[in-house]
């Protein structure tokens, strides 16, 4: 009987205890089953609000924190940690700190820069890109960053809209330079990232960095008096034609470089640059993101898909950037044994296909793509924070409550917002394509375009769904399924994108009209398989008794055009098709694409390996469908 007694000194769980435990679980299985995104959800919405909660902290404080402070507290922080590893070399936090400041230096002792005064930067990637950059911020400058894909008048025209006092040049952009400099304004000073120079009246930067001290300006010099203040402005095309200058203040930079924090990054990250720099993707999220960690970045003067894990490896890279192309051209290299051997764990940026992105998960191991949303000059953002495939982002009644936004119905033909016979625009349901559009408020603000109100006030729509209501258009259609994943749906207007940028459809059709055998061109997108985007056609008209000039038009196109903008087809109409409000007819030709099996015109197509418009045959169509023939 001892042996017995000896049981009942065990404790005796209470009797509510299994009750409990069971209904812990079947929560636990219902919230799965029903709510199933829920605590990545919470983690992603806690993580929004301490960002905001710490922005507000500082403005409570009467603190304006902006991403160059936080740049110079990393340098003093850990000055001998590497911030940029170019071409094998490394410039630690200190030494990009120092060399900014000499850059600062230069332009305060040679050029009677006043605090706001804008300085257009026109350079490829390098690290002296980012010197000038920091240099320029630190007197309390607007830098304009210029793509220098961007030729002859679309460029001018970028350096007119932003009116700078200054504009700087990299080294191996001075054949740029020679184009524009004879119709450059005569108030423009012009810099160059070289020690001497051919060109009349041009001032050189090098040399002179070379003999300026390394002691910081004056505070007061850079710092900023409010978030909502410019900083930077940054080109993107539109409906209009030319490059709009977007402006950038600290509050958008901020938010930027958040996002790689927001993804998981940290400090220990080393983050691979290969995009350009003038892009925001590079500059905001990347360089910015870097410095918000207090990361190291790995900046590559050009993407080169057959180097790129080779570098990953070798500098020990664990977060890419990319767009869709870059993983498609990293896709269609030869398969190797070591590409698997890597570190890179997160891969950050847009515009990815679904069965790209699921080959490159397959090719190059586990990689957690974070795709995201966002217009550079766009007052809202959606990340895919839960790795759904072909998402680009996630909402929820939290997230709209703080970054209110909704998907309206849109006439395609008419090229506007559906309104009802009340003149109110509709909602589309779950499941349907609609115009993204943002409600712009104090928290949620649109900055604009520089030098033009006519383009800002273009991109707002007013009396929404009730009077007095603000919002921007986003230009985007996209679609919100049933579990409130968004999914990119396509463009409107006259724009479209390839090889990761966007392409004006009326910039293209200015250039192509300047032509004098050509009587009228309309240019538009069409789809290629196994490419993202959408490659440029230009239908022309010929003008009376004239002829087609194929070597003018590949002259005139690559002359005047970023290559990325060049129309890859050409077809040749009698008579150019209009709709009910006299704007040129794009459906009917983007549905027809380039089949020379079902379209009669005469069809042709810019083939790059003979500098030339060739005619496009059958053939050739089956190579370019197949892959063959590089776009």
């Amino acid at each position: 009987m001892r042996g017995w007694d000896g049981l009942y000194l065990l404790p005796v769980p209470p009797s509510w205890l299994p009750g409990a435990a069971v209904g812990i679980l079947s929560l636990h299985f219902v919230q799965k089953l029903l709510f199933p995104y829920f605590w990545a959800d919470l983690r992603y919405l806690l993580k929004v609000l301490t960002y905001g909660l710490r922005m507000e902290t500082y403005r409570l404080q009467g603190r304006v924190v902006t991403v160059l402070d936080k740049f110079v507290k990393q340098a003093e922080k850990q000055p001998h940690k590497p911030f940029l590893i170019y071409e094998g070399t490394v410039h630690t936090y200190r030494d990009v700190d120092r060399r900014s400041n000499r850059i600062a230096q230069v332009f305060l002792q040679h050029e009677a820069l006043k605090k706001g005064d804008t300085v257009a930067l026109l350079m490829g990637n390098e690290p002296d890109f980012i010197h000038v950059w920091f240099g320029l911020a630190k007197l309390g400058c607007v830098v304009a960053f210029l793509n220098f894909n961007v030729r002859f008048r679309s460029l001018l025209h970028c350096v007119s809209s932003c009116e700078p006092k200054i504009l700087v040049v990299g080294a191996d952009l001075l054949g740029t330079l020679e184009e524009i400099l004879p119709k450059l304004q005569k108030d423009v000073s012009v810099w160059i990232m070289a020690k001497d120079s051919t060109f009349p009246n041009v001032h050189t930067l090098l040399d002179k960095i070379e003999a300026a001290s390394e002691d910081p300006v004056p505070v007061n010099r850079c710092s900023a008096n409010s978030l909502k203040s410019a900083v930077l402005y940054i080109f993107t095309s539109g409906t209009t034609g030319l490059p709009k200058a977007a402006v950038i203040s600290h509050l958008q930079v901020l938010k930027g470089a958040a996002g790689l924090w927001a993804f998981g990054a940290t400090s220990e990250d080393i983050i691979y640059i290969t995009l350009p720099l003038y892009h925001s993707a590079a500059s905001l999220l990347g360089i910015g993101g870097c410095i918000e960690l207090g990361a190291t970045c790995v900046l590559k003067k050009k993407f080169s898909a057959s180097q790129f894990w080779s570098d990953c490896r070798r500098y020990n890279v664990t977060v890419i950037q990319y767009i869709g192309e870059l993983c498609r051209y990293l896709c269609n290299q030869p398969v190797k044994e070591e590409e698997k051997n890597h570190k890179v764990r997160l891969a950050v940026g847009n515009g990815v296909r679904n069965d790209v992105w699921k080959e490159f998960l397959d090719r190059f191991g586990a990689v957690k793509i974070c795709e995201f949303y966002g217009a550079t000059e766009g007052n809202i953002c959606f990340m895919n924070h839960t790795g759904k495939v072909g998402a680009v982002g996630r909402t929820n009644f939290f997230y709209k409550l703080f970054f209110p936004f909704d998907l309206i119905k849109y006439d395609f033909q008419k090229d506007e917002p559906i309104r009802n016979k009340h003149g109110w625009c509709e909602k589309v349901k779950k499941g349907e394509a609609g115009l993204l559009i943002s409600k712009v408020n104090a928290k949620n603000p649109f900055f604009g375009y520089a030098g033009n109100k006519r383009h800002t006030e273009k991109k707002l729509l007013c009396e929404v769904f009730k009077k007095g209501d603000l919002y921007f258009n986003t230009g985007d259609l996209m679609v919100q399924d049933h579990d409130n994943f968004l999914y990119f749906w396509d463009r409107i207007g006259d724009t479209f994108r390839w090889k990761g940028e966007n392409v004006a459809t009326t910039e293209v059709s200015d250039v192509i009209v300047m032509l004098d055998f050509i009587q009228e061109a309309n240019v538009y997108g069409v789809s290629v398989p196994d490419h993202e985007g959408k490659a440029g056609m230009a239908s022309l008209i010929l003008k009376h008794n004239a002829s087609l000039d194929l070597e003018q038009m590949y002259k005139q196109v690559v002359t005047y055009l970023p290559r990325y903008a060049c129309p890859l087809f050409l077809r040749v109409q009698e008579k150019m098709e209009m709709t009910g409000t006299f704007k040129q007819q794009k459906f009917r030709l983007v549905d027809e694409g380039f089949n020379p099996s079902t379209i009669t015109d005469p069809l042709y197509f810019l083939d790059n390996s003979k500098k030339a418009y060739v005619l496009l045959t059958k053939e050739l169509h089956e190579m370019i469908l197949s892959g063959k023939m590089k776009l």
